[in-house]
């Protein structure tokens, strides 16, 4: 007997979506509590924990709206169960790591999007290791039930590279801007930070233009998106946790 594609569509949809409303609460709820630990009466906190919390909402915006459109369910998998971590771990901190609300709204401007270019990276770091956990299924022919369900590899790696085509403009944007901005960017306090930030951006340059120009495609993308991811995550994070956490 065919079956309508339509009502399988519709029907997928409605799957989808019956799945996506919980989570769609549970950010409007993170977007209360967010809110509320990141906005100080002397400006705006910014710690490891309050930024990896916002920085894990955005991802999981992001999804959400995706998800519209483009089968990432697989991506919600992994993220949305992180995201619930970060929100619980900010909470159960006190660190702090306060900004003044007197910058300029250039200055306002690099740091969102800086904050869109490192979610938009993570979340291709995410379709990178499901992309990467697919190959590895096939390759065995031990496709397992979660295998079965994703999308074919053509569409896992289209996916994967209009993530970072989007990434890669906003991580520029940020390195531009930020060199508009600061005239400090290689002092002794920045210069690692600015270093491993170029060496991701050129990083994910050259997988790009790869891909564009020899057909790179596959755990060869896979792991060129995680290291610049890699280098993003120590170039951000690893200051904050040694000045935060560690001393």
């Amino acid at each position: 007997m065919n079956r309508n594609p339509n009502v399988a569509n519709d029907n997928l949809v409605n799957r989808r979506w019956f799945c996506l409303t919980p989570a769609v609460l549970a950010i409007g709820l993170h977007t209360i509590l967010l809110t509320s630990s990141i906005y100080h009466e002397l400006g705006f906190n910014l710690s490891i924990y309050s930024s990896a919390s916002l920085i894990s909402w955005l991802v999981s915006i992001q999804i959400i709206f995706a998800s519209i459109k483009r089968p990432v369910e697989v991506i919600a998998i992994v993220m949305f169960p992180l995201t619930a971590a970060a929100l619980l771990v900010e909470w159960t901190s006190d660190s702090t790591n306060i900004l003044s609300s007197t910058f300029s709204s250039g200055m306002q401007s690099h740091i969102m999007v800086s904050l869109i270019a490192y979610s938009l990276l993570m979340l291709g770091a995410i379709q990178a290791l499901a992309l990467a956990y697919q190959h590895h299924a096939i390759k065995k022919h031990k496709p397992t039930g979660l295998v079965k369900k994703l999308p074919p590899l053509h569409d896992m790696e289209s996916l994967l590279f209009q993530i970072l085509d989007f990434g890669f403009l906003f991580f520029t944007a940020s390195l531009i801007s930020g060199f508009l901005i600061f005239d400090d960017l290689f002092a002794q306090h920045l210069i690692h930070k600015t270093v491993l930030a170029i060496i991701g951006w050129v990083t994910l340059l050259i997988l790009l233009i790869g891909r564009h120009i020899s057909g790179w495609r596959g755990l060869t993308a896979v792991r060129w998106s995680i290291v610049s991811f890699c280098f993003l995550v120590v170039a951000y994070f690893g200051s904050k946790f040694v000045l935060e956490v560690m001393l």
